[in-house]
């Protein structure tokens, strides 16, 4: 089934940004030269094949319609088509998006003579399917389908390979913009699209580099690839010796012209900032922010934080700006920004929390806004190390032998053979794209990190080679990221990585002095979590795994290559004194974290999934954490000393092999960091930390147990490490304030550790009409949750509320225990009137149940954490969003505990405001757009009962707000969606 369509594609804005001159003339002219290539036997006895089905799910839909063509060089010389008969009835969404009716399949083939009429007209040639996992798999459940045709392969993954300078390789995009047949979800066209668009692919990997194609061929040539025979026909007599990732790199980067922009701090005078006429003038009715639409309506409050953005950047000041839903914050903040840099020649930075916003803001308002400005904009996305190709990974991945160890547990239902497929998959995709983009960035290629160790491809901050990498700088991927992102008017990347540049002291990011924070509410926490402190078994079990001994790992690895050398007595014996002394090392923080497991006798009650113990000064004091202590200094010791013989070996091994002494570094690294967490969280604690320990009750083998430190005041750091360099600093979110105050927020971030003319706060209302398109509920007569009888009068209140809004309910729970029960009494209840209920389980993958609730129109979810923010579902699809419970912090939260011991007011100060603002996250999914409606209800009385329920319902973003009885909620929303579903 194909993907969503698309409209005014032209391969110039499928290109990505910053593709060097050369590959984008190869990309131009790449449908011409296809048509005249002759691909030999790759372009006879194939044939293209897609289905239609009635949903995504493996498990519970059906094959509608198959469709085939037999292709004889570039032509069709023969076709199967078929409708197919499910058992069901076809999905309305299915009927909408195919145009297939209950009256085209009514007198079709059962799935298994049409599948057997495939197999005869297949059989057994070579498959070729956009994204053929989907297709193979469906055809395949149906009896007789394994007879189809053992040789599949997947466009999608190829095309990825083939052509990796695209931003999206969806078929109906591809088509479009290389100008095959158009996609319309019906199975023939989108396999005549595909019949269009395989010389073109076969074309993008005949542009491939010199001896690219040889070298995949060759990689790895024990392993079954469906990819090597193409790779291998089209290379020829190509030798795969004579690529060279170095000199290819080099190429490429010498195509890029950067010009660094000036630190702003460092500019002579004063910085010139948009006029306030400026801005209106651009967001008026004939300005360019109008022309970026087809049909613009002005909105007075996104011109208002325009004006504020301008405001800052001009008096170098802060801002706290706290913007609803639909004031269109992105360009409000965008186009100050962007004119600011151009007229100063710096670089100004975005950071958001979530990918969604980070690639809204790449593949959508940037692009637009560089079209409407006369300068154009230019932009740049950055992220931490994980999410580039590491050159150097990439090699030793490609000589030494694939890591199917790694994912062979986790991946119960694969065999040997399609989890190597998937590893060579994905390092032909590295290749290709390291060899195309100057600033590659693997979350765009497709890759099935499930099946594929990151550390095959990619490499961290700490274990970066850096000097001693054979590719650094000149043709490190993540050294051009950056490079060409200082060149930039912006610099788009997620709170994360800011926050990790701060506490490195700015060595990671270009010397931005400029930011936005966009969804600010979130800094704090990711700050709390970033600059956290860990020991954790899993993960030092892990890396000494990784660095090994005289028989595995890296000290093994580098035993054998140094063994092999002439003249290698005394880097033998540093490498076994070394290999001693890890293995010392190894045994005493095995023995910490024995330790470590019996605090779990210091837990009060028993624990759901594990529990967490708050490290005070009444822990520190017990024979346990004497017991700790004791471990801890000699683990400590232990991990300075074997540090210092790795770092030895690793200089005397570097002078017979660089290779063997650079995987020694990279490998023992860690054993100075865990030493000096081991310190601080065991040995000499540090007052601006708060400390926890994640226990097990149960201890097992490799049971998993974590010590973690974590800082207190995060604005306090803030206020002294970074706000001072920084010139403006905007923060932005639809969920700032609680009722009107930004004191919780400013004490969060730091501004109320400045003098008051150094920041301001905004509070602008929404654009939409909340008043009338939401109501808030309040269940005025639930028990208190604390109450045995809560958990029953809220299964019988959901029931009523489920029935009324016959469906598309969001129900947000702060408790999994609670949620399951009330889940095993209501899922029946409910399907008994024909609606259905899903649950997000322990295992069960979020964004799986996104797209599953988005898809079924009138399913309802029950759901924790991951769906309380960040979570779209516009229209129809969510007509409720129901909070059982006010989200305070646990009691026993270590910050919790930290705080009421060190504040008296500490509640009031933290948690409370914490939780309004959660709920205001939560009502914020209901209305998307102008024309969504929906009501909110609040199943907690401690809203009507307790003094702070108003700071709670003041906050909501609508006025309609009104307390019921429980049996009288169902009626009001009846008559409430019926009165808005007339309008």
């Amino acid at each position: 089934m194909s993907g969503t369509d698309d409209t005014s594609v032209t391969l110039e804005s499928l290109l990505l940004p910053n593709t060097p001159p050369s590959i984008r003339k190869n990309y131009l002219t790449l449908a011409q030269r296809a048509q005249e290539k002759d691909f030999g036997p790759l372009e006879e006895d194939l044939v293209v094949l897609d289905t239609e089905t009635t949903g995504l799910s493996f498990k519970n839909c059906e094959l509608l319609e198959i469709a085939c063509a037999r292709l004889s060089g570039k032509k069709v010389v023969d076709r199967y088509h078929t409708f197919v008969r499910p058992k069901g009835l076809i999905p309305p969404e299915i009927v909408a998006l195919t145009g297939i009716h209950q009256s085209d399949v009514a007198d079709a083939p059962s799935p298994a003579d049409a599948v057997a009429g495939l197999a005869e007209f297949v059989g057994g040639d070579l498959v070729l399917a956009h994204n053929a996992t989907f297709d193979r798999t469906f055809v395949e459940s149906v009896p007789g389908g394994s007879s189809v045709s053992d040789n599949w392969i997947d466009t999608l993954a190829l095309s990825r390979i083939a052509l990796p300078s695209l931003s999206t390789h969806r078929l109906s995009a591809m088509a479009q913009a290389f100008g095959c047949d158009s996609v319309t979800h019906r199975a023939m066209d989108d396999v005549d699209a595909l019949s269009g668009m395989w010389p073109i692919i076969l074309c993008g990997l005949t542009d491939m580099p010199k001896g690219l194609l040889a070298f995949l061929a060759d990689l790895h040539p024990d392993a079954t690839w469906a990819y090597r025979p193409i790779f291998s026909y089209l290379s020829g007599t190509d030798d795969a010796t004579a690529f060279n990732l170095k000199q290819v790199r080099r190429n490429l980067l010498s195509e890029v012209t950067v010009e660094d922009r000036a630190d702003a701090k460092e500019i002579d005078g004063p910085l010139t900032a948009p006029s306030e006429a400026e801005i209106k003038a651009d967001f008026a009715p004939d300005g360019p922010i109008a022309a970026m639409y087809g049909s613009y309506e002005a909105r007075p409050e996104q011109l208002a934080m325009a004006e504020e953005v301008r405001s800052a950047l001009a008096t170098s000041t802060h801002r706290a700006i706290e913007a609803g839903t639909g004031v269109g914050k992105s360009l409000a903040y965008l186009l100050p920004e962007i004119l600011f840099a151009q007229r100063n020649n710096v670089t100004i930075g975005v950071a958001t929390k979530t990918n969604a916003l980070t690639d809204q803001l790449m593949a959508h308002e940037l692009p637009a806004l560089d079209q409407a400005l006369p300068e154009g904009v230019s932009f740049h996305a950055l992220k931490g190390y994980e999410h580039y190709p590491c050159l150097h990974r990439m090699q030793r991945s490609a000589e030494e032998d694939l890591p199917l160890d790694m994912v062979l547990d986790t991946n119960p239902g694969r065999t040997t053979t399609g989890i190597a497929s998937d590893m060579l998959t994905a390092l032909a995709v590295a290749y290709a794209s390291v060899a195309q983009s100057p600033e590659g960035d693997l979350d765009a290629l497709g890759i099935r990190w499930r099946c594929v160790p990151r550390s095959m491809l990619t490499t961290t901050s700490n274990e970066c080679l850096r000097t001693r990498c054979p590719f650094f700088p000149q043709e490190c991927v993540v050294y051009a990221a950056r490079r060409l992102a200082a060149s930039g008017d912006v610099v788009v990347t997620n709170h994360s990585l800011l926050l990790r540049d701060v506490a490195s002291e700015g060595r990671i990011l270009p010397p931005i002095r400029h930011w936005v924070i966009d969804e600010a509410h979130a800094f704090e926490s990711e700050a709390r979590r970033q600059w956290a402190v860990e020991v954790s078994s899993d993960d030092t079990r892990a890396a000494f795994e990784l660095l090994g001994g005289a028989k595995s790992g890296a000290i093994h690895n580098a035993m054998i290559k140094v063994a092999a050398q002439p003249g290698s007595t005394l880097a033998l014996g540093l490498i076994t004194k070394a290999s001693a002394a890890v293995q010392r090392a190894s045994v005493v923080t095995s023995e910490l974290f024995a330790a470590i497991h019996d605090l779990h006798h210091l837990v009060k009650g028993s624990a759901y999934e594990g529990s967490t113990l708050w490290i005070d000064e009444k822990v520190r004091a017990s024979k346990e954490w004497q017991a700790i202590a004791a471990a801890a200094k000699d683990a400590h010791e232990r991990l300075d000393q074997a540090g210092k013989a790795l770092s030895e070996a690793q200089t005397t091994v570097s002078l017979t092999s660089a290779q063997a002494g650079n995987e020694l570094g990279e490998s023992g690294r860690f054993l100075k960091d865990l030493s000096e967490s081991i310190r601080l969280i065991c040995l000499e604690p540090d007052s601006a930390y708060v400390y926890s320990a994640q226990l097990q009750s149960r201890k097992r083998q490799g049971s998993s147990e974590k010590l973690v430190a974590e800082k207190i005041d995060i604005g306090q750091d803030l206020s002294k490490n970074w706000l001072p360099d920084t010139m403006s600093a905007v923060f932005t979110s639809a969920t700032i304030a609680v009722g009107k105050s930004f004191a919780h927020f400013n004490h969060a971030v730091g501004f109320d550790r400045l003098p008051e003319s150094a920041y301001r706060d905004v509070q602008l209302s929404s654009s939409f009409d909340y008043d009338s398109n939401m109501a808030v509920v309040v269940a005025k007569d639930l028990p208190q949750p604390s109450d045995p009888g809560y958990l029953p009068a809220l299964e019988d209140v959901l029931f009523d509320i489920h029935k009324a809004m016959d469906g598309s309910v969001l129900t947000l729970f702060t408790n999994r225990r609670e949620m399951e029960k009330v889940f095993e009494g209501l899922q029946p209840r409910l399907a008994e009137i024909g609606l259905d209920l899903a649950c997000q389980e322990k295992r069960s993958s979020p964004r799986q149940l996104r797209e599953r609730f988005i898809s079924e129109k009138s399913l309802s979810l029950f759901a924790l954490k991951s769906f309380w923010e960040g979570f779209d579902a516009a229209g129809d699809t969510l007509r409720c969003v129901v909070v059982p419970k006010l989200p305070f912090a646990s009691p026993q939260d270590p910050l919790v505990q930290e705080r009421e011991v060190r504040e008296q007011r500490a509640w009031w100060r933290y948690q409370l405001p914490e939780a309004v603002l959660a709920v205001k996250q939560a009502a914020g999914r209901l209305i998307r757009t102008s024309t969504d409606t929906g009501v909110l209800v609040l199943c907690d009385s401690r809203l009507v009962q307790k003094r702070y329920g108003r700071d709670f319902i003041n906050s909501m973003p609508s006025k309609t707000r009104t307390q019921l009885e429980c049996e009288h909620i169902g009626r009001y929303l009846e008559m409430w969606r019926s009165s808005h579903e007339k309008q």
